[in-house]
């Protein structure tokens, strides 16, 4: 039997907490005082017997104990949220909304596709399409905010709780304008990188260890002039505009290359290759419409890699 001490905003505050990984920043987004959102988390471990969190320096950082916890209390949330928007389907002839994560990478090679498949079948969803650095998307996945990411396989310590079908593999490029000088150039392109603006990956992104390794692994251990950017629109503008040098997801520039608009340095950059595919949580049963566009998404992901 479910303990009646445990209520909505018990699981609502620990779930954001655990997700800000700061008491002040979830009763900002609670619209709370940070005292009650203390006084809520300590209810929650005296019905539970254990410690939810615990202080780390100046912050505090979730337990063992809550980690297990957090699994159950984000599902309990998302299960919730799908009974509420299952009424609303039914009082107003609406379909639940799908909420999908995308990264870069298929942002602009896989989903328009996907969701042009996905329309034609009229099942007359709302979906929700929302991208960002990975580690921000998993987190909204864990805790019940998205249903669905597409992107990169990101490492084994970010994917406990999910599971991960793969679709395709994709490299990393080395993006510039038409006519950059680095293409007429006989040497090596990486006797030059220190003359050139480079747009690097964020250092949360999956590939950023990936370029810093094939770097390294070709002589070039720093970029003394370089911008990190998970902004596609930002890279394309700015090369556009320079003789920047931008290194991307493959998915990322394809468009732009096949029309002419960008050119890929002549770099073998095949060891950066990864995995592409869906993540969800491992306990998750899709819908009936978010099952569709999987399969809209896979049937997009396959024309894409042909």
């Amino acid at each position: 039997m479910i303990d009646s001490r445990v209520k909505f905003r018990h699981l609502q505050t620990f779930v954001e907490v655990a997700r800000q990984k700061s008491v002040m920043k979830a009763a900002e987004l609670l619209h709370v005082s940070q005292p009650a959102v203390t006084k809520t988390i300590r209810e929650l471990e005296q019905v539970l017997g254990v410690d939810v969190f615990e202080r780390d320096g100046r912050g505090i950082k979730i337990t063992r104990y809550g980690e297990v916890f957090l699994r159950h209390a984000g599902a309990a949330l998302t299960a919730l949220r799908q009974g509420l928007d299952s009424v609303s389907q039914e009082q107003f002839a609406d379909a639940p909304p799908i909420r999908i994560g995308a990264l870069p990478t298929v942002s602009s090679r896989i989903m328009p596709r996907a969701m042009e498949l996905f329309l034609k079948e009229k099942t007359w969803s709302r979906v929700k399409i929302v991208t960002g650095e990975n580690a921000v998307l998993l987190e909204q996945l864990r805790v019940g905010d998205l249903d669905l990411v597409v992107g990169r396989l990101a490492g084994a310590e970010m994917m406990a709780g999910f599971s991960f079908e793969h679709l395709y593999s994709e490299q990393v490029v080395f993006a510039v304008r038409a006519g950059h000088p680095l293409l007429d150039d006989r040497q090596s392109p990486f006797a030059g990188f220190g003359d050139y603006t480079v747009l690097m990956p964020t250092r949360g992104s999956i590939i950023r260890p990936v370029v810093e390794n094939f770097l390294i692994a070709n002589g070039v251990s720093s970029l003394p002039n370089q911008i990190e950017t998970v902004s596609d629109s930002f890279g394309r503008a700015f090369l556009r505009a320079s003789d920047a040098i931008w290194i991307i997801s493959n998915g990322v520039v394809a468009g732009d290359v096949a029309d002419g608009r960008l050119a890929l340095l002549p770099v073998d950059t095949g060891e950066t290759k990864g995995p592409v595919g869906l993540t969800m949580r491992a306990d998750a049963v899709p819908s009936l419409p978010q099952s569709i566009l999987m399969q809209t998404i896979r049937e997009a992901a396959s024309e894409a890699s042909l």
